[in-house]
């Protein structure tokens, strides 16, 4: 049987001329994009500070304006991804541009995808750069995004992406990406302007995202420049990467159960990506049986379900392909709630085998599978 395969986090990669076609550079002063690349004559000087293996040439340095774009991002990093970047390079290349991203697909037998930014998401969210330049970059991304889904719209499906810098302009860019005709944006999880996902000020936001049908996929990252699970405590790329991506998933659902929004928008849809699907099963469990149920006359009047309840109903999770639990998970929430995406083009997620998917995932049924790879994201995204 063909499954008509459809990525649900698949990467671009912006490459540095898209800031300086697409973004006003009034709009960004102070905060302008910029490179600084490494030499061979640089990568000797290490090697004879550090040893040999600091002899390589490293990923250029980005900054907006006087601000580093990667928080934590020290030379010891820099040089380990410069040994493990090498092995993506290739792919990186195809996801800067469609027809070769098409290719990239026909190769690996992905039917349609939903594109995601790469640098575009540190960005916007940046905790130093201002709301107008955020909102400047969003803008910029969102048309040279619509531009390059354009090339095969059929195949190539835009996520929009929105600026939390300034929550009274998040409706216009809202109505702005519901105009190029996508159904779904992507948000970082984190605090972002000094608001977490549940503050007062998304309320508008959040019902316009449910009246207007656009699902939001909750999508982080390592090493952001603003306040992220783990770096109050952790300055290693071990312990940053760990914390990311899993805990701040855990805690955007909380964050979104535990103001209401859940309760008051029973239409708004919700994705969480790119942490596997396993957190759920203990987060769910505790959240039903020992903080649903202590003191009910506390949250009576916003969490009315078991935030399971809530999940079932409205909320969709990535899965990753060898994690384990999957057949928990599906017996907690249901196999229509998970989705899949490769994370294409990052050299940490670049062991998809479109040959070997029924072996990978034995825990879930064949006739799952093939919900969970071609009809589940069009359920989440609305195609």
């Amino acid at each position: 049987m063909t499954i008509l395969i459809h990525d649900a986090d698949r990467h671009v990669i912006e490459t540095p001329d898209i800031w300086q076609d697409y973004v006003d550079p009034a709009e960004i002063k102070g905060f302008e994009y910029n490179l600084t690349y490494d030499t061979q004559h640089k990568a000797e000087q290490r090697a004879l500070r550090l040893g040999q293996s600091a002899r390589v040439v490293l990923p250029p340095t980005l900054k907006l304006g006087e601000y580093p774009l990667l928080n934590c991002w020290n030379e010891d990093i820099q040089i380990e991804s410069a040994k493990v970047f090498h092995k993506s390079i290739d792919k990186r290349k195809r996801a800067a541009a469609p027809n070769t991203m098409l290719q990239d697909m026909d190769d690996t037998h992905i039917h349609s995808a939903s594109l995601f930014p790469n640098v575009a998401s540190y960005i916007i969210n940046h905790q130093s750069i201002s709301h107008q330049a955020s909102i400047a970059y969003a803008r910029g991304y969102n048309t040279w995004l619509y531009e390059y889904c354009s090339h095969n719209p059929a195949r190539l499906k835009g996520v929009g992406l929105i600026s939390r810098h300034d929550p009274s302009s998040m409706i216009s860019q809202l109505e702005a990406i519901e105009k190029m005709g996508w159904t779904s944006i992507t948000m970082r999880p984190e605090i972002i302007a000094g608001h977490h996902l549940g503050s007062s000020v998304y309320n508008e936001f959040w019902q316009a995202c449910e009246e207007k049908g656009i699902s939001i996929a909750f999508h982080g990252g390592s090493n952001l420049q603003a306040p992220t699970a783990g770096t109050e405590r952790y300055t290693s790329r071990f312990a940053l990467h760990a914390c990311s991506h899993f805990h701040e998933m855990q805690l955007a659902f909380l964050s979104l159960l535990d103001a209401g929004v859940l309760e008051r928008h029973p239409k708004l849809k919700l994705g969480f990506f790119e942490a596997g699907a396993s957190w759920l099963l203990s987060w769910l469990w505790r959240l039903d049986n020992i903080c649903y149920t202590e003191f009910p006359g506390l949250i009576n009047n916003r969490i009315k379900m078991r935030p399971s309840e809530y999940f079932k109903r409205q909320c969709w999770v990535t899965i990753e392909m060898d994690e384990p639990c999957l057949a928990q998970v599906i017996e907690t929430i249901g196999h229509d709630r998970l989705l899949f995406g490769t994370d294409f083009p990052h050299p940490d997620h670049l062991h998809f085998d479109y040959t070997n998917l029924e072996t990978q995932n034995a825990d879930i049924k064949p006739a799952e599978l093939v919900d969970i790879l071609q009809h589940n994201p069009k359920q989440f995204f609305g195609y």
